[in-house]
């Protein structure tokens, strides 16, 4: 499982820069760089108000990648021992990305 540490405090899913979700998508595909990268897990959490509070923030997910040209895609999956999201402020998962991507 990736280490993961996710500093869009605006998502649905973020605890304490970790994520709630068991598991996480990377999109893109045809990524060059990280920023054709996005959480494709991401959900707004509009007013701020609602937090996903039955769930246990992880800090080792599994991700699963469709960015095939990063060297860390092993079969849509991502090997690096730590991934990074980024897009504090983000209001859709394009305004996100994959701080991790290395292109192969």
């Amino acid at each position: 499982m990736t280490k993961l540490e996710c500093n869009v405090t605006n998502c649905l899913h973020n605890a304490d820069n970790c994520c709630c979700k068991q598991a996480i998508m990377v999109d893109g595909h045809d990524a060059k760089e990280k920023e054709q990268t996005c959480c494709g897990s991401f959900d707004e959490n509009k007013g701020g108000l609602f937090k996903n509070v039955f769930k246990t923030p992880e800090s080792r997910l599994e991700v699963s990648c469709e960015a095939v040209q990063c060297i860390y895609n092993e079969n849509h999956r991502c090997a690096a021992e730590h991934i990074g999201i980024a897009g504090d402020g983000a209001s859709r998962a394009e305004q996100t990305l994959c701080t991790t991507f290395e292109k192969n």
